[in-house]
């Protein structure tokens, strides 16, 4: 009888057919960043934070850092107080803190268009794309170098995803320019393709010069040096040195009031110590260091606590991922982050699979949910990463970008209003009842449950009739429907044809250098 009436009502009700086409139909939409209601899971206690901090301070003071190559670093350690023995900095106990304190806990990151905007740090989370890896992935191409029109495929990608807040930085690789022009047809396609924010080149100080120039074109030079419009990845060199390139980039980043990353690059048990307190002791000590270094550059340089970090397997020495010590390092690295006021990188997508698999489900759903709790503001590798960082996967993308639909909802905590109590669906329906039909589920069933756009939840039946699709098959189509649905936002046809023209100057500027 009960079975009867809820088909009854469904009837009625009508429109099924055009409820189900308008949840189905391709909006161009991106969620605002997450501002978490959820509280921060704090694995370590006082105790431990103090020895980390204390053993940190000490590597620092008794070991130091390496900056080679670069006379200009070891000059503004000297005058800042450092002992500096060759290219061997040793700081005094308490002066890459007391550095770091001009540092801004926050700040905000703005897009050329300003609905786009995003605040990096406090309770915010920012999701990025994947970043680097020189081979990209499909279903029809397998796996290949990747190339500017794939780059150019996940930018677009991106600005159609929902849950994505920024654009990234080097998505790919793109191996079919020479080494010393891609950043500018990277960096062309992240301004034309997207009015998300994006990432500037790191690999060469003079690109990095290019990107806060091409910058100056699309914001105006005023607007760039007084309002950060980029967030680039400086990563040191673990255990423990800075090197010249990734430093000279930090240093135009720094000087023109843009942002950086300053994050270790950690395998455990190759490039820090196999144990927990080990690895984010040296985590601690390195990030001081070069988070002090920008304030020495310029004080109050926007920077971010960075931390990746991965175990190993030690049978074949390849990274790891997913696994409980890097969660427990990624949790104890956002104390520490949050200790030093600081906006805290870490987690991502991660995993080892050669394929979007279950084993890349498992590793990266493991990454993720640690990203969220950990207390992260920027995730950049939020969706697309493969093969351990060298692939980049267009129907992981897809896949990755749903799942951070779940992190928003799960971010917003549980909610206590008079509506979340829902008395009053209880009241109606009674003992014995159901829920379908009652005024509050009619109220609220469209925003009640999160709802992947892309996983499979059809009968047997109906799943076995449209082919028996997996979720590989399932990403592939909606790769194509993004794409084909694409539409680039409006950008001044004036600001257009000037990055169009820099580029082609630049480029002809040089020859071209595929090393």
């Amino acid at each position: 009888m009960a079975e009867a009436e809820a088909r009854g009502r469904r009837a009625r009700g009508g429109g099924g057919a055009a409820r189900r086409a308008e949840r189905s139909s391709v909006v161009v939409e991106t969620a605002k960043y997450i501002e978490r209601n959820i509280p921060n899971y704090e694995i370590l206690s006082e105790e431990a934070l103090e020895i980390i901090e204390h053993n940190a301070e000490t590597i620092l003071e008794e070991i130091g850092v390496n900056f080679v190559n670069n006379p200009a670093a070891l000059d503004r350690w000297r005058d800042a107080g450092a002992d500096v023995q060759g290219e061997r900095v040793r700081l005094p106990r308490g002066l890459a803190r007391e550095l770091i304190k001009t540092a801004p806990s926050q700040y905000t990151q703005h897009a050329r268009n300003p609905d786009r905007n995003v605040v990096i740090g406090g309770k915010s989370l920012v999701l990025a794309p994947v970043y680097g890896p020189p081979f990209v992935r499909d279903l029809d191409g397998g796996r290949r170098y990747a190339t500017i029109e794939d780059f150019r495929k996940f930018v677009k990608l991106g600005q159609m995803s929902k849950w994505l807040h920024h654009s990234g930085g080097t998505v790919c690789e793109p191996t079919d320019v020479a080494v010393n022009k891609r950043h500018l047809d990277m960096l062309h396609a992240h301004m034309t393709l997207s009015d998300k924010p994006f990432m500037g080149s790191v690999t060469e100080p003079s690109r990095a010069q290019d990107s806060v120039e091409m910058c100056e074109i699309l914001f105006g030079k005023e607007f760039v040096q007084e309002n950060t419009v980029m967030t680039s990845l400086v990563n040191i060199n673990s255990p423990m040195t800075f090197d010249d390139v990734m430093m000279g980039a930090l240093e135009v980043y720094a000087a023109n009031n843009q942002a950086c990353i300053v994050s270790p690059f950690i395998v455990g048990g190759a490039m820090a110590p196999v144990s927990v307190m080990g690895t984010l002791t040296q985590v601690l000590a390195e990030v001081m260091a070069g988070i002090a270094y920008s304030q020495l550059v310029r004080k109050g340089a926007p920077v971010i606590f960075g931390a990746f970090v991965t175990s190993i397997d030690m049978n074949s020495g390849a990274p790891t991922f997913g696994t409980p010590e890097a969660a427990q390092i990624t949790y104890g690295a956002g104390q520490l982050a949050r200790r030093l006021n600081l906006p805290y990188r870490s987690a991502g997508s991660f995993c080892g699979s050669k394929l979007p698999d279950a084993q890349a489900a498992y590793e990266t759903a493991n990454t993720l949910n640690v990203g969220l709790q950990s207390g992260v503001n920027f995730m950049l590798h939020a969706c697309g990463w493969l093969e351990g960082g060298l692939v980049s996967s267009f129907e992981k993308y897809v896949m990755d970008a749903d799942q951070l639909g779940a992190l928003h909802h799960m971010a917003r905590g549980v909610a206590i209003d008079e509506n979340a109590q829902a008395m009053d669906a209880i009241r109606e329906v009674g003992p014995g009842g159901h829920y379908l039909g009652c005024a509050h589920t009619q109220a609220n069933f469209k925003n009640a449950f999160w709802r992947s756009d892309l996983l499979d939840y059809k009968p047997f039946e109906a799943w076995s009739e449209e082919g028996g699709r997996d979720t590989q098959v399932l990403a592939a189509a909606r790769v194509r429907k993004l794409l084909d649905t694409y539409q680039q936002p409006y950008l001044d046809p004036a600001i257009s044809e000037a990055l169009s023209d820099y580029v082609a100057r630049k480029k002809a500027s040089m020859p071209d250098s595929f090393t």
